[in-house]
C-alpha cells in the first residue's frame, strides 16, 4: 500500500467518523435517571374533595402528574396525526403531551366545560411548536362523534392514531342507586362512542395506523361500586380484541391499555364513594395511587410502528396487582 492510499483511508474513515460524531447530538438520549416507583411521586392518602363532573385537572389537590414537566420526546411519533378523547386532562392529556413531544401532531376532544383545562395543554404544546386542534363536544351524541373523526381528519391533514380515552364514572353502592339515566350515559360515553368513533375512524386509516382503547384494571376484577362502569370496561377489552382480528387484513393495529388507580378528575367528580377517597390507591402493592404521566409511556408504545406485531392485547398499569 502507497503511502497516498493510506492517507486517502485515513481521511475517508475520518470523514465517516466526523459525520457520525455529528449526527450523533441529533439522536442522542440523556438517560433517565433510576426512580423509586415506591417513592417516585407522594403517597399520602389524597384529601377529600368534591367537583362537579366532569371536574378540572387544574382545581385539584394534588394536580395530577400529566408529564408537562417530565416526558422528554425521542421522535418516534414524527409526523403521525393522532385524535385523543379526553386529551384535556388525566391519562387522555398525558398520551396528548407525549405524543406531541414525540413529533405527532394532535387532535384533542374534551366536553366543553372542560375548556380550560384543554386550552392549558394546547397553550403548552403549541409554545412548544407542535399542533394541537381543540374540538369540544359531547360524545354521547353519534352525529358528533362522526363529525369529530371527519374534522380531526380534515384540520390534521390525515389520521393515524385514535385513542378512544374519555369515561364517565359514577360510584354507586347499590345497583338500586344507579339511574337510568346515569347507566345510559356511561354506556353511550364509554361503548356507543368506542364504536361511532372506531365505524368514522377506520375507512381513513392506511396500514400501519393504530387504535388505542382506554380499558380498566376493572375489565378484568371489577370493584362492585362501579357496576355499569366495569360493565363497559369488560366491553372494551373484548371490544379491542374482536376489532383487532378484523383490522389485521388492513394492517391496522388495535390494543388497550388498563389504568389501575389513577389520579384523574374522573375520581373528584363522582368516581369515589363519599369519604372514601383516603383509600384511594392505597391498596395498591406500590402503597399509592398512580399518576397519568406513568402510562404515557404505554400509549406511545402502542402507537409506534416499532410494535409492528402487537395487536389485540392488554397492557397493563396497575401498580404491583398483577391483575391486568
Amino acid at each position: 500500500m502507497t503511502d497516498g492510499a493510506s492517507r486517502r483511508d485515513v481521511m475517508k474513515v475520518a470523514a465517516v467518523t466526523g459525520m457520525a460524531a455529528a449526527a450523533a447530538p441529533a439522536f442522542a438520549q440523556t438517560a433517565q435517571p433510576l426512580a423509586d416507583p415506591k417513592t417516585k411521586y407522594p403517597s399520602q392518602p389524597f384529601a377529600e374533595q368534591r367537583q362537579k363532573w366532569p371536574a378540572l385537572q387544574r382545581d385539584m389537590s394534588p394536580v395530577p402528574d400529566s408529564g408537562e414537566r417530565s416526558y422528554k420526546g425521542s421522535g418516534r411519533l414524527t409526523g403521525r396525526k393522532a385524535l385523543v378523547t379526553g386529551g384535556d386532562s388525566g391519562i387522555g392529556r398525558a398520551a396528548v403531551i407525549a405524543f406531541a413531544r414525540e413529533g405527532a401532531d394532535v387532535a384533542i376532544n374534551y366536553y366543553p366545560t372542560e375548556e380550560p383545562d384543554a386550552q392549558d395543554v394546547a397553550k403548552l404544546l403549541r409554545a412548544e411548536g407542535r399542533k394541537v386542534v381543540l374540538i369540544p363536544g359531547d360524545l354521547t351524541d353519534e352525529k358528533f362523534c362522526r363529525d369529530l373523526v371527519e374534522r380531526a381528519n380534515r384540520e390534521l391533514g390525515g389520521l393515524d392514531i385514535l385513542v378512544n380515552n374519555a369515561a364517565y364514572q359514577q360510584s354507586k353502592a347499590s345497583i338500586f342507586e344507579i339511574s337510568f339515566e346515569q347507566f345510559d350515559r356511561t354506556m353511550k360515553t364509554n361503548l356507543y362512542a368506542m364504536f361511532h368513533l372506531c365505524k368514522a375512524a377506520i375507512p381513513l386509516m392506511k396500514p400501519g395506523a393504530s387504535i388505542i382503547n382506554t380499558a380498566s384494571v376493572n375489565s378484568v376484577s371489577p370493584e362492585k361500586e362501579l357496576l355499569d362502569y366495569a360493565t363497559t370496561k369488560g366491553g372494551i377489552l373484548i371490544f379491542t380484541k374482536a376489532l383487532a382480528k378484523q383490522l389485521a387484513e388492513k394492517g391496522i393495529r388495535v390494543n388497550a391499555v388498563a389504568p389501575g388507580p389513577i389520579w384523574t378528575p374522573l375520581q373528584v367528580a363522582g368516581g369515589q364513594l363519599p369519604g372514601e377517597m383516603g383509600k384511594f390507591g392505597q391498596d395498591t402493592p406500590l402503597g399509592r395511587a398512580g399518576q397519568p404521566a406513568e402510562l404515557a409511556g404505554l400509549y406511545v408504545t402502542l402507537a409506534d410502528p416499532a410494535m409492528s406485531f402487537t395487536s389485540g392485547s392488554l397492557f397493563g398499569a396497575t401498580g404491583g396487582t398483577g391483575v391486568a
